[in-house]
């Protein structure tokens, strides 16, 4: 009689899972605490959004080695929402992203987040990467960032100058540029030593330090994980009927779904496990941020920091998410008082490092020596985040390559045969459109107008109506009296 067959267990990949979870939780600790406190919000908060990204969206299917929370690329357009909007508001604002990001995944739409073009997803990134360290090399300093992009740059020769005459401000300097020289050098050290993320080693240097060599240099102000929960009041919802919040509203949600899902699909490249299921991930990103909106925390994203390291930690399911969130929310809930001990300018440090990464300086160069077009609209998108705002600046960008497209559409070809004698040929291939216009005119009539000319349009794919009212209108008016009227051939 043969043995009966062992039952599988239930967690096959908990070893795995329960490692990688770990690391990707110290991953994630000091960069929730930096976002939130880039972002003009209480640190707590940031660990909350993180808390989230692993409960909520960790538990739902999508991307199974994914990983969300806080992430920097928001951190501008949040503090910009909370310094306009205030805090209570921000609460609603990430609710009714998170309600529309839902909605979008259900009409299947996350696909169509594939179609946004990577030049201006990363001209983007590199808005965001530059607006970051330009307002964090303020908070290393110690001092406060002007509001404005512009003035953010134009203040920093300022603060350079302060931060090197104030003891204070010096020190505080110091600590910001040694939290980065840490994360810098950190990948220099044994691979034991590097189970420790360059990060969170950084910041407990800086705190160490500055702890012990008793440091005039600010931390981080705890208020405690329920008493930063803010859940928003009927009150301000109200705020929803202003044109400036749901711009923010819409801003937070094409955003966040574009970064979620951008990192997706790069992802995906890392491991050989299930594929993204792109409505599924957009309606988990959405109940994550519902549930951050209700309880008046950050938006959140998909983080492609957290899950790379996630994927080579070797998590093998969404355990491993899961579990990072266990551990942040053990994390607050025992040992809040820690948090009081981290230097602000080592968590400006940590975000200046990345801010840097977000900026694509290989794909850029890549780009301009074989797609200078794409290039210029990533630089154009970039600057133009920096000069005006979040919003405008990727409006700018989108319609910088819809016009690139439209003119890279309209590739037109035009043969003039003229031997001497008899009619003049004229042979238009390709697509004529409105953006190719002018050059056809000014082709046409330059031809002689006291010989007869043959159009022939029949090699176009596309001929839009400004062309064919405009071809039409030089053909009935260029032959000369006593000459044959141009005879057209039209498709």
């Amino acid at each position: 009689m043969s043995a009966p067959a062992s039952t599988p267990p239930a967690f096959p990949h908990l070893r795995q899972d329960l490692a990688a979870s770990l690391v990707v939780f110290l991953v994630a600790l000091p960069l929730c605490l930096g976002v939130a406190v880039a972002s003009g919000v209480p640190a707590e908060l940031g660990l909350v959004t993180g808390i989230v990204g692993g409960l909520v969206v960790g538990f739902l299917p999508g991307s199974s080695l994914q990983v969300s929370g806080p992430a920097a690329g928001l951190t501008v357009l949040v503090f910009e929402a909370v310094r306009h909007h205030g805090l209570s508001t921000l609460g609603v604002i990430v609710l009714v992203a998170g309600l529309l990001q839902i909605a979008m995944g259900a009409l299947r739409l996350g696909r169509w987040f594939r179609a946004i073009s990577l030049s201006v997803v990363e001209g983007m990134l590199a808005g965001i990467g530059l607006m970051i360290i330009a307002g964090q090399l303020y908070a290393a300093a110690g001092a406060a960032a002007p509001v404005s992009g512009p003035g953010k740059l134009s203040g920093l020769p300022g603060a350079a100058a302060h931060a090197l005459t104030d003891p204070a401000a010096l020190v505080s300097t110091a600590i910001g540029v040694g939290t980065i020289l840490v994360i810098v050098l950190w990948r220099r050290l044994p691979p034991k030593a590097r189970m420790v993320p360059g990060a969170l080693g950084a910041v407990l240097l800086a705190a160490l330090a500055t702890f012990l060599l008793d440091l005039p240099v600010a931390t981080v102000e705890v208020t405690g994980l329920l008493g930063a929960v803010r859940i928003p009041g009927l009150d301000a919802f109200g705020d929803l009927a202003t044109l400036s919040v749901i711009g923010t509203v819409l801003a937070f949600t094409l955003i966040a779904s574009a970064e979620s899902l951008f990192s997706a699909a790069a992802v995906d490249r890392l491991h050989d496990g299930p594929r993204t299921r792109y409505d599924k991930e957009l309606m988990a990103q959405g109940a994550g941020n519902t549930v951050s909106g209700l309880l008046g925390a950050l938006p959140l994203t998909a983080v492609i920091v957290r899950s790379s390291a996630n994927v080579q930690a070797g998590a093998r399911t969404r355990a491993s998410r899961v579990l990072h969130g266990v551990w942040l929310l053990l994390f607050a809930a025992l040992l809040p008082a820690t948090l009081e001990l981290i230097p602000l300018p080592a968590l400006a440090g940590v975000l200046i490092h990345a801010g840097w990464k977000l900026i694509p300086v290989r794909q850029t160069l890549d780009l301009w020596r074989g797609h200078r077009g794409e290039a210029l609209i990533l630089v154009a998108t970039a600057v133009s985040i920096v000069l005006v705002n979040m919003f405008e600046g990727v409006l700018i960008g989108l319609a910088l390559s819809v016009v690139k497209t439209a003119w890279d559409a309209s590739q037109l070809k035009m043969e003039v045969t003229d031997k001497g004698a008899g009619p003049v040929r004229v042979y238009l291939s390709g697509n004529a459109t409105f953006l190719r216009l002018p050059k056809i005119l000014d082709s046409l009539e330059a031809l002689p107008q006291d010989r007869p000319v043959e159009l022939d349009l029949a090699g176009l794919h596309h001929l839009d109506h400004a062309c064919r009212t405009a071809l039409e209108t030089w053909a009935g008016s260029h032959s000369a009296a006593g000459t044959e009227p141009v005879k057209v051939t039209i498709p």
